[in-house]
């Protein structure tokens, strides 16, 4: 009953918040996100499963009870963890304490209401990557679209009500689309299945039980619902050409709805496109290779190229997530288990180095209230300390050694450039890699105008040193991306052993 324990406190938390009185709301929030923080670090630690959970390895912190009877299927209320979730589920409870923390300085108005929905999202987000029931996990799935939108709507900047009509709506048409897909696979097996349970649809399909959908055979049903679910899914993630709604929503966002966004949001993408495509039906992915591959290294190179474009510290970051994101692709498409461990753990390790940069962006423009290069530069003069945040961030970005994103990509192009299933996976590799140049440009470039050289500051503001609210998570993610980094194998172990099964069907290698 842990899961349902870190849910049911951050919901009693968010209901609290929600009708307290302003000026108690921070301390509130910070307090009721701390328990979660500490359960599921003791889960992580005391968690001794093994295997996949959709393809008969053990289940942890599992709950199991039937909930609905929909004609000739069970819903049931499947809660549980494995090597992959459970990692996420930690770095969800991570960056909600954090954002909540780096709250305090920007969210100087309906602060009740801003805190509540943040403890609500974080509910809907271990909900998302702890339900084994698709209906209880779309459930969780589309439950985190309300607090977002209203975060960005009603705290965001002056296009707030656009950015948010526009993540609402991409990401809404996104679920029907994969939706549909789902359940189509689910028709599909007929009788051969008796519930919508992650781990029963998942082992018929590789079992080839699907069977034909009217005049649609089995073959064709699987590829159409492949297809269905990743454009569902990489709208999310999201990936080029879906990814339009990413910049908007991060500049309009106020700082921590952003480092949510990025930080964890954009992993329930990446996340389910490995437990439903990648997990049910890998025969499709890999007839699909080459397609999947070349989407991942256009994101890779076209988001870097679009961050190097931009003048915007934030949209720098968020430009960069698309780049990101295209790495976890890649990954999950070579099928080996660096690839797709690595995809997961860049999930993890991505979170934390771009809720840091978001962060970091945020602190800056509290004090200049400005996000544009060209309106400021020498600023590591005036606050020395968020400078070196930020330049630890964009080292880390870039793949510094001994720091999470190194090991993070390390780990994929190991992976990537020994695939047997992805056809000309070392010419892959090889671009994927020249991203990592791209990324170096954008980022030196933007700390070279911003932090150095003679202060200058085109806002007529008082600089000095950010406060030590502020200053105090900055520093805490920039100890867990060197702790990640030092000493990967502290996550990547359970993440590998619960990506072998995956694997194994097209016979994966490291």
């Amino acid at each position: 009953m842990l899961i349902e324990a870190l849910i049911a406190l951050c919901l009693l938390g968010a209901a609290v918040v929600f009708v307290a009185p302003n000026r108690f709301a921070h301390k509130l929030a910070v307090g009721f996100s701390l328990p979660p923080l500490v359960i599921s670090l003791y889960m992580y630690f005391a968690f001794d499963g093994s295997g996949n959970a959709l393809l008969g390895g053990d289940i942890a912190y599992e709950t199991f009870t039937q909930w609905l009877q929909l004609g000739s299927y069970t819903v049931n209320y499947h809660m549980g963890l494995d090597g992959i979730s459970l990692p996420l589920v930690v770095l969800s409870t991570i960056l909600t304490t954090l954002a909540i923390l780096s709250a305090w300085t920007p969210i100087d108005e309906r602060q009740s209401q801003f805190y509540g929905l943040m403890l609500f999202l974080e509910a809907s987000l271990i909900g998302v990557f702890g339900a084994l029931d698709f209906l209880l996990w779309f459930v969780f799935w589309e439950a985190v679209l309300i607090p977002m939108y209203f975060l960005i709507g009603v705290w965001g900047g002056p296009r707030r009500k656009y950015a948010a009509i526009k993540f609402f709506v991409y990401t809404n048409i996104a679920s029907l689309v994969m939706f549909i897909g789902y359940f189509a696979l689910v028709f599909g097996l007929g009788d051969s299945v008796s519930s919508t349970g992650l781990p029963e649809i998942a082992q018929a399909l590789r079992a080839g039980q699907l069977g034909s959908l009217g005049i649609i055979g089995p073959d064709m049903l699987a590829l159409a619902a492949f297809v269905a679910m990743f454009l569902g899914f990489a709208v999310k993630v999201p990936v080029v050409p879906f990814h339009t709604w990413l910049p908007d929503a991060h500049v309009e966002a106020p700082t921590p709805a952003s480092v949510m966004l990025a930080g964890v949001l954009l992993k329930m993408g990446t996340y389910a496109l490995l437990r439903f495509n990648f997990t049910m039906l890998p025969g499709q992915a890999e007839i699909l290779a080459i397609p999947i591959a070349v989407i991942a290294v256009i994101s890779i190179i076209y988001g870097a190229l679009l961050a190097l474009a931009q003048s915007d510290l934030k949209r720098i970051v968020a430009y960069s997530s698309v780049s990101s994101m295209g790495y976890v692709i890649l990954g999950l498409i070579a099928y080996t288990v660096y690839g797709v461990g690595g995809a997961t753990f860049q999930m993890v390790a991505h979170g934390l180095i771009s809720g840091l940069l978001f962060m970091t962006v945020g602190v800056i423009y509290n004090t200049t209230h400005t996000r544009m290069v060209g309106d400021m530069a020498g600023m590591a003069e005036k606050m020395p300390v968020t400078a070196g945040v930020f330049v630890a961030g964009a080292f880390a970005y870039m793949g510094l050694p001994l720091m999470a994103g190194f090991a993070a990509e390390l780990f994929i192009f190991l992976g990537a450039f020994e695939s047997t299933v992805l056809p000309y996976a070392p010419l892959f590799t090889a671009v994927a890699m020249f991203g990592i140049v791209i990324v170096a440009g954008y980022l030196l470039w933007a700390m070279q105008r911003s932090l150095f050289g003679p202060f200058r500051l085109e806002t007529d503001y008082e600089i000095g040193p950010a406060a030590l609210h502020d200053v105090v998570p900055l520093v805490t993610l920039v100890l867990l991306i060197i702790l990640l980094g030092s000493a990967p194998m502290v996550f990547f172990e359970s993440i590998q052993d619960a990506t072998l099964d995956i694997v194994a069907t097209l016979g994966g290698g490291i």
